[in-house]
C-alpha cells in the first residue's frame, strides 16, 4: 500500500479560496457558485489525490462563511426511483438530509431545498412534506421550457420565470446537490433571471474539481474521472473555445463544451450584455493543479480507481442496475492505461483466500468467498467465510489480530457471544444466514472487550484499517459492505454473489 502523500491540502485551500473571492468581485459581490462533485465527503479525490481531506471543500465554505449561503438542489427523479450514493449506501433523498445535517454541524447557513424537474411525484411530495414540517423551506422548479435550444422561450416568464424565486441576501450563493443530473445548473439561471428582473446584477461560475484542466488530457487523474463517469457516458476533451481564444490546451468534459454556446447565449440574455467567458473553461474555479506535490504518487492512485470503478461497475451489472455499456467503457480506459483487474493488489489473494478454503472443507456445500486487505505496512492479510463468520468478518479480526500483534491461536470473540447472537438470527429474527455479518462481528467484539483483554486490544486496532484497500470474491452482503464502508476501507469485490438466494439479510 502506498502512503506517500500527494496533495498538499493548505496550498489549494489557499488558491482556490483566493479564486473564488475574486470571482465574486467581478460580478459586483454577488455570484452563483455551481459546485459540481461532492461539496462533502469526496472520497473519489482524496482516492485519487493521496492527502486530499474529503472535507477540504467545506473548510473554504467556513473560511467564506459570512459572505455565504446554501441551496441544496436534487432532482425529484431521483427521488421517485430510490438512486443510491454509492460511498454510503443511501439515496440521495437521505443523502440531503445527511448533507443538510452535516452543513448545521459546520455551522453554514442553508437558505433553502430546491427539488428541479418537480411533476407532483409521491415520493418527491413526501420529501418535501418532511423537510417543511423539519421548518426548512422548499422550492420546486418545473423542466425548463424550451432548453436547451430556444432561448427566447427560457428567458421567458414561461421558462426561467415559471420558477419560484429564492430570495438570498449573501454575496456568495453556493448551489450543491447530492449528485450529477440535481439541477444546479437550471436552479443557478433561474435564479439570475429573477435577480435581473429585481434590478440585482449577479454573475455565475462553477467549482470544479475534476477533469483538472491544466493536467493533460490523458493524465491519470483525468483518466479516472472518465472512469467515474462512464456511467454517465461522459468523456473528456480539450475545449476547443479555450484553445481558439487563448492558444491554450485545456480539458473539460463533453457536456460542458457541448452546451458551452447555449449557455454563454443565456447568460449574455440575462445579463444584457457580453459575457467575460470565452469558454466553459473559464467559467470554471478550479486549482486543483496546485495542490499536487507529487505526480507519481498521484498518477498511481488514479489508476488504482480505474481499476476500482470496473470492479464496481462490474458488480453494479450483475445486481441489475447498469447495464454492460459503463463496465465495457472502463475496460477500454484499463487498457488504454495497460492494466489488468489484477493490477490492484488485493485482488490475487482475495482469489488465492476462496481457493484455499475450498481445499480445507473439500466435499461440503456451499460457496466459499475470499478476502484479501493490505495494511499500512504493506501485510496482506486474507480471509474467508466460515459456518460462524463471514468472509468479511473473518478479514477484519484477521487483520487486528495483526496490527495489535496477537497470536492466531487467541480467540477474540467468545463462544457465548457467537452462540448468542447466532441464537438471536436464528430462533428470534427467524434468518436463513447465522454466520455473523461484520456489523454483527463487530457489535460482539465490542461486547468481548469487556472481559477479554485481546478483544480490547484488536478493538483499539480497527480505527488504522481507515483508507486500506481490500477485495472481496463476492458481493458483500449489506452488513458486511456497512461494516467496511464505516471502517473507512476501500472496498473492490467480484461480481459475483455469495448465496443462491435472491434474497441476503
Amino acid at each position: 500500500m502506498n502512503n506517500r502523500i500527494g496533495f498538499d491540502n493548505e496550498k489549494y485551500l489557499d488558491e482556490q479560496t483566493t479564486a473564488i473571492l475574486e470571482r465574486v468581485k467581478l460580478f459586483n459581490n454577488k455570484l452563483y457558485l455551481e459546485f459540481g462533485g461532492k461539496l462533502l465527503f469526496d472520497y473519489h479525490a482524496a482516492r485519487v489525490l493521496p492527502g486530499f481531506d474529503p472535507n477540504v471543500k467545506m473548510r473554504l465554505l467556513q473560511k467564506l462563511k459570512d459572505s455565504v449561503e446554501i441551496l441544496i438542489c436534487i432532482y425529484s427523479g431521483d427521488i421517485e426511483r430510490k438512486k443510491i450514493r454509492a460511498d454510503f449506501g443511501i439515496t440521495y433523498d437521505a443523502d440531503a438530509f445527511k448533507l443538510i445535517d452535516d452543513l448545521r454541524g459546520w455551522d453554514l447557513p442553508i437558505r433553502g431545498v430546491v427539488i428541479t424537474r418537480f411533476e407532483d411525484q409521491v415520493a418527491a411530495k413526501i420529501f418535501k412534506n418532511k423537510l417543511e414540517r423539519r421548518n426548512i423551506e422548499v422550492f420546486t422548479h418545473q423542466y425548463t421550457r424550451g432548453y436547451p435550444t430556444d432561448v427566447e422561450l427560457i428567458i421567458s416568464e414561461e421558462g426561467y420565470g415559471a420558477n419560484e424565486y429564492i430570495p438570498t441576501k449573501k454575496p456568495l450563493v453556493v448551489v450543491t446537490g447530492p449528485g450529477p443530473g440535481s439541477g444546479k445548473l437550471a436552479t443557478c439561471l433561474s435564479q439570475m433571471y429573477h435577480d435581473h428582473k429585481h434590478g440585482i446584477n449577479v454573475g455565475y461560475a462553477k467549482f470544479e474539481t475534476f477533469p483538472i484542466w491544466d493536467l493533460p488530457l490523458k493524465h491519470p487523474v483525468n483518466i479516472a474521472y472518465e472512469a467515474a463517469t462512464a456511467d454517465l457516458g461522459d468523456f473528456n476533451l480539450i475545449d476547443s473555445f479555450h484553445l481558439d481564444a487563448y492558444n491554450i490546451p485545456a480539458v473539460n468534459y463533453n457536456r460542458d463544451v457541448e452546451v458551452f454556446p447555449v449557455l454563454r447565449r443565456i447568460l449574455e440574455r440575462l445579463t444584457e450584455k457580453e459575457s467575460i467567458y470565452k469558454s466553459p473553461t473559464d467559467m470554471g474555479v478550479n486549482r486543483a493543479s496546485s495542490g499536487i506535490l507529487d505526480d507519481a504518487v498521484v498518477q498511481d492512485a488514479a489508476i488504482q480507481e480505474v481499476i476500482r470503478r470496473y470492479y464496481r461497475y462490474s458488480c453494479e451489472y450483475a445486481m441489475g442496475f447498469l447495464d454492460k455499456s459503463a463496465t465495457e467503457r472502463v475496460k477500454l480506459i484499463m487498457e488504454e492505461l495497460m492494466v489488468t483487474p489484477e493490477s490492484r493488489r488485493v485482488v490475487s489473494p482475495a482469489k488465492e483466500a476462496a481457493e484455499e478454503a475450498i481445499k480445507k472443507k473439500k466435499g461440503n456445500k456451499g460457496i466459499y468467498c475470499g478476502a484479501a486487505i493490505e495494511l499500512a505496512d504493506g501485510t496482506t492479510i486474507k480471509g474467508s467465510n466460515s459456518p460462524l463468520l463471514h468472509a468479511a468478518s473473518s478479514l477484519v479480526l484477521h487483520a487486528v489480530k495483526h496490527l495489535a500483534k496477537i497470536p492466531d491461536k487467541i480467540p477474540l470473540l467468545q463462544d457465548n457471544i457467537i452462540e448468542s447472537v447466532r441464537n438471536l438470527k436464528n430462533d428470534v429474527l427467524q434468518s436463513k444466514s447465522v454466520s455473523l455479518n461484520l456489523e454483527e462481528t463487530l457489535i460482539s467484539l465490542s461486547i468481548s472487550a469487556a472481559t477479554n483483554p485481546a478483544a480490547e486490544l484488536a478493538l483499539k486496532k480497527l480505527p488504522e484499517l481507515r483508507g486500506t484497500e481490500a477485495h472481496l470474491t463476492h458481493i458483500p452482503t449489506p452488513g458486511d459492505e456497512a461494516g467496511l464502508r464505516k471502517l473507512g476501507i476501500n472496498l473492490t469485490s467480484e461480481p459475483h454473489f455469495s448465496s443462491r438466494e435472491l434474497f441476503t439479510d
